[in-house]
């Protein structure tokens, strides 16, 4: 399960990067601040924002002790901040002042790399202040690195699309085209994965591009062998470009954000989706799982930051509450209700259904009068998505004791259809799933081939029958 909790919503414009450290949350923006919040509350810190760039801040991360915060800006410098107090303690010049696009600390040694637009890449000491190492790739700007677990090398990925691996001496291990369109983001899984054949620890890694796929690859640097980089699978979830990648801390999942306004979170071994999270109304263009906590943070152009709380004992495919507590709704309290109405983007009702006591029992009996007449809900609209809501959830609950006939489910969303309709494939869908699916393409859900006419037919026979079949298990 994966449930919003909170909603940040203090920059001024799109927001281009979150990062975690064991106890802090930070965001930048294009509003040329970086902002710091406390975990345990969700607060802004006394001190933040953090202001100092002259343009849009584009990357910040945290040292691996917590205690220095970096960011990096468009005025071609990457700062540094005490993340206790706020203080800029430092500000790094890229040569030739060109806009820096990214930044990380190693995790071994005091080592900041700093990349900018005008593919140089700089590996700054963060003790002395000094430039320690610099190199450039070639036809692109850096736009996306990340370090192994045990700092030996780094990666970095540019708008040319190249994915290169670099050692902590800055010398060019392997360069492998990787992206078409250009490289968005990378990061590497902390947790190595281990080859039976040759005995060899591999780090899995992630990158994901313009050409709307996230590739997953193995990457093996030994003395003796070198650098290897090996393409692992290939990751189909999001309809558009996809801006930003990231493990969890276990290596077991991996969250994208996109162009499709859609966040994704994929079981890492092997590629399943888990949950597709679509709050966002604006290209989500960062997201970011907590070291020490089940949290993610996903950040966006609508200028908000949402961060949701993941139920790592029940992983499973589907994006709802419903789908995950299903045991026994008519039991949930009356923060599991408040739980599912933020999942289901109804979070204004959570405080109303607080004060009436709704808890499951209670929520699954409502009807269009209750909400009317009790709740005092005078907007048609909202008390209608509300009910549409429960009746999904009615539903589901009935799916899970007795198996829903194939014919009854939509193909893409493996759901039980409310509202089928034919499309000129000949096959039945969910209109809402399939309204999605051919705004952003035009081919068919099950053949893959064109479809001749975007036209959607009511399925008035099919939408009997599972009123019908719904009426006998109600019974």
């Amino acid at each position: 399960m994966a449930t919003l909790i909170r909603t940040l919503a203090d920059h001024s414009d799109d927001v281009n990067y979150c990062a975690f450290s064991s106890s802090c949350l930070a965001t930048c923006s294009l509003d040329k601040t970086v902002r710091v919040y406390s975990l345990s509350t969700f607060t802004e810190l006394p001190y933040s924002p953090l202001e100092g760039h002259a343009y849009a801040v584009h990357c910040c991360c945290f040292s691996p002790s917590g205690r220095v915060l970096a960011s990096c800006s468009t005025d071609g410098s990457a700062a540094l901040w005490d993340a206790r107090d706020g203080r800029r303690l430092a500000v790094l010049q890229q040569p030739g002042a060109s806009p820096v696009r990214v930044c990380r600390f190693s995790p071994q040694a005091p080592y900041l790399v700093a990349g900018a637009a005008d593919g140089s890449v700089v590996l700054w000491n963060v003790q002395s202040l000094k430039l320690y190492r610099s190199g450039n790739v070639k036809g692109g700007s850096l736009m996306a690195c990340a370090f192994s677990p045990n700092g030996n090398f780094f990666v970095t990925g540019s708008s040319s699309g190249d994915l290169t691996i670099w050692d902590d001496k800055m010398r060019c291990l392997y360069n492998e085209k990787a992206h078409d369109l250009g490289v968005t983001c990378c990061d590497i899984s902390s947790h190595p994965v281990s080859d039976s054949e040759n005995g060899f620890k591999y780090f899995q890694m992630a990158s994901c591009g313009q050409d709307n796929l996230i590739k997953l690859w193995l990457i093996l640097c030994a003395d003796s062998l070198g650098a290897q980089l090996k393409h692992k699978c290939t990751l189909n979830g999001h309809s558009a470009p996809v801006l930003a990648c990231a493990f969890s801390c276990d290596g077991q999942m991996m969250v994208s954000g996109s162009v499709d306004k859609c966040v994704i979170i994929y079981e890492t071994s092997t590629g399943n989706i888990l949950h597709t999270l679509s709050q966002h109304t604006r290209y989500v263009t960062t997201c970011a799982f907590a070291p020490h906590s089940p949290l993610l943070a996903t950040g966006s152009m609508d200028k908000t930051v949402h961060i949701w709380q993941l139920d790592l004992k029940q992983p499973c495919a589907g994006d709802t509450v419903e789908n995950e507590s299903k045991v026994a709704v008519e039991d949930w309290s009356e923060d599991d209700v408040s739980a599912w109405l933020c999942a289901q983007d109804l979070a204004d009702f959570v405080g109303l259904f607080k004060m009436n006591n709704i808890d499951g029992k209670e929520l699954l009996n409502l009807t269009k009068e209750s909400l009317a007449n009790e709740l005092k809900i005078e907007s048609l609209g909202r008390r209608s998505k509300v009910l549409q809501k429960i009746e999904e959830l009615r539903m589901t609950m009935i799916s899970v004791s007795v198996p829903v006939p194939d014919e009854f489910l939509c193909p893409i969303t493996r759901e039980l259809m409310n509202d089928p309709v034919i499309a000129t494939d000949g096959y039945s869908y969910e209109r809402e799933a399939m309204e999605n699916w051919i705004s952003n393409r035009r081919s068919s859900p099950m053949t893959n081939l064109p479809l001749h006419s975007l036209m959607l037919t009511p399925n008035r026979t099919l939408k009997m029958a599972i009123s019908r079949w719904l009426e006998t298990q109600q019974k």
